[in-house]
């Protein structure tokens, strides 16, 4: 399963990003995630159906610091990835 995932919230400078590629490493996830200039957080999930369904449950709820609004996933067709990477 490909997952792109948008989250909003206050979700920058908080620790959102090294948050998510520990669980999404955690759970054998690859893909990458990394801040926009709008104050969200954006994400590539790729892996088991199970295990990025899982993921996107935890991004609800984020690191201790983070208030997450909203939390939108849609299907993607990106090319598969071999490692979960923090960029921008």
């Amino acid at each position: 399963m490909n997952k792109h995932v948008l989250v909003s919230g206050v979700v920058q400078g908080v620790g959102y990003r090294a948050w998510t590629q520990r669980e999404a490493t955690r759970r054998g996830l690859t893909g990458w995630v990394r801040n926009l200039e709008d104050g969200r957080v954006e994400a590539l999930l790729q892996g088991r159906d199970d295990e990025v369904s899982d993921m996107l449950d935890a991004m609800y709820q984020g690191p201790a610091m983070a208030q997450v609004s909203a939390v939108e996933a849609r299907d993607s067709d990106a090319l598969p990835s071999n490692h979960f990477e923090v960029s921008g």
